[in-house]
């Protein structure tokens, strides 16, 4: 793809990323890490260990981060071959101004994850530390522009909060399961431990691989910057696979020995007080900025504006006010609105670039997309009607059956295509 090295941002929100200025692999994988290291897909993990014996729950989440990592990869893996993120793709998917459905979407679900966690970090931080809970709503504030710094200063910025926090996050990680393990009695104790609830396999799944869905959806706001497909690939299934598969198993373990499922929980049942206090800083901080970065790059699109420190700051604002609206409260319905609606904008996005495209982008420059690609937008509405209508594992199907459509119309869209102009040169 041709590409012009010129923009007024160096994280390039409207442009393809120049080979000058790619990363590598180690870069991208502490970015990702730190974006996957998040306390609700704890609370993802923690649902499925309080419903299922210790083996079940780790095949699930095996099976459920899997699926989460596959298809991230696969959108890692185009942004890295076209430079491109997921806004910018979805101009081809969907058209020009189709794209800002898409746009929308995603833009809207990353600043509620950014309002959930400013809410969060304030009102534990008043829980643990006996503060006045008059100063939650100040906190609010306080973290709510706190946390858009490393995604204000750009990619740099979250590189080296990362290269700091990921590492420190590992090790209390690693010291709290093994705590957790001998609490339990050994690997024997956890396979002893009855289940306190119910849900069905399918409903855990999906609960696995939606909650961070809309993350890997926009995971290429970083694997744009790889060096190659596999480097992306390897960064992404790092983050989303292994990554975000410690973080569910975290809350599992939680779940399982102390009926708590977020690490900071588990960190003050093991007398950890003061670690969890940090561990909840960093672990909401590395995924805040991250988020706010997702809601600046859809906005940008949207709005067809390189002004992308600016559009952070006003995506700072709107988690802020959400978060002092109480989105904390809105989890679940939250959860369940991502599941269902994000999935088919991937599945839209890989039909597109491998069929339509054969596995490379026109030149964005260069090149005019119709202001609506009609087969996308069907193609997207079918699978998110089929999802939300699934008893099965509602992503997964919002994936397939959007990538599915996509195909099978654009075939015979392209045929029919073909048979009027062979019909008009024979006239």
């Amino acid at each position: 793809m041709n590409q012009s090295e010129h923009t007024t941002d160096p994280d390039y929100p409207l442009s393809p990323v120049p080979e000058t200025a790619r990363k590598s692999m180690w870069s991208m994988s502490f970015v990702l890490l730190g974006f996957t290291f998040f306390s609700a897909t704890m609370w993802a993990g923690g649902s499925v260990g309080a419903a299922f014996d210790f083996s079940t729950t780790l095949w699930i989440l095996l099976i459920g981060n899997l699926l989460l990592g596959t298809y991230a990869a696969i959108l890692g893996y185009i942004a890295a071959r076209s430079g491109l993120n997921t806004a910018l793709m979805s101009r081809y998917a969907f058209g020009e101004i189709g794209s800002k459905l898409s746009d929308f979407i995603l833009g809207f679900t990353q600043i509620g994850w950014y309002a959930w966690g400013t809410a969060t970090m304030a009102l534990l931080l008043v829980k643990m530390t006996g503060l006045p809970e008059g100063l939650t709503l100040p906190l609010m504030v306080v973290f709510g522009f706190g946390f858009c710094i490393s995604a204000f200063v750009g990619y740099r910025g979250l590189d080296l909060l990362s290269r700091f926090a990921v590492p420190a996050m590992l090790i209390l990680i690693a010291v709290s399961l093994g705590i957790a393990t001998q609490d339990a009695g050994g690997l024997s104790g956890l396979g002893a431990i009855v289940p306190s609830s119910e849900l069905s396999v399918a409903a855990a799944i999906t609960l696995v691989f939606g909650t961070f869905v809309s993350g890997g959806t926009q995971a290429t706001n970083w694997t744009r910057f790889a060096k190659s497909g596999k480097a992306a690939v390897i960064a992404t299934l790092a983050a989303f696979f292994i990554g975000n598969g410690l973080m569910t198993l975290v809350g599992a373990f939680g779940a399982l020995v102390y009926q708590q499922a977020d690490i900071v929980d588990i960190l003050v049942a093991q007398g950890l007080a003061t670690l969890g206090v940090l561990m909840l800083f960093l672990n909401l901080w590395t995924t805040q900025d991250n988020t706010v970065y997702n809601f600046a790059v859809a906005g940008c699109n949207l709005l067809r504006t390189e002004r992308r420190r600016t559009i952070t700051v006003i995506g700072a604002a709107i988690g802020t006010l959400l978060a002092v609206l109480g989105m904390y409260e809105w989890l679940i319905p939250f959860l369940i609105l991502l599941g269902t609606f994000i999935p088919p904008v991937g599945g839209v996005i890989m039909a597109n670039y491998f069929v339509t495209w054969r596995g490379r982008y026109a030149d964005l420059g260069s090149t005019t997309l119709p202001a609506f690609n009609v087969v996308g937008l069907i193609a997207y509405a079918l699978g998110s009607l089929v999802a939300y209508t699934s008893n099965w594992i509602a992503p997964v199907v919002g994936v397939l059956v959007a990538a599915a459509s996509y195909a099978l119309i654009a075939l015979v869209v392209s045929a029919v295509k073909e048979r009027r102009a062979t019909e008009l040169s024979n006239l």
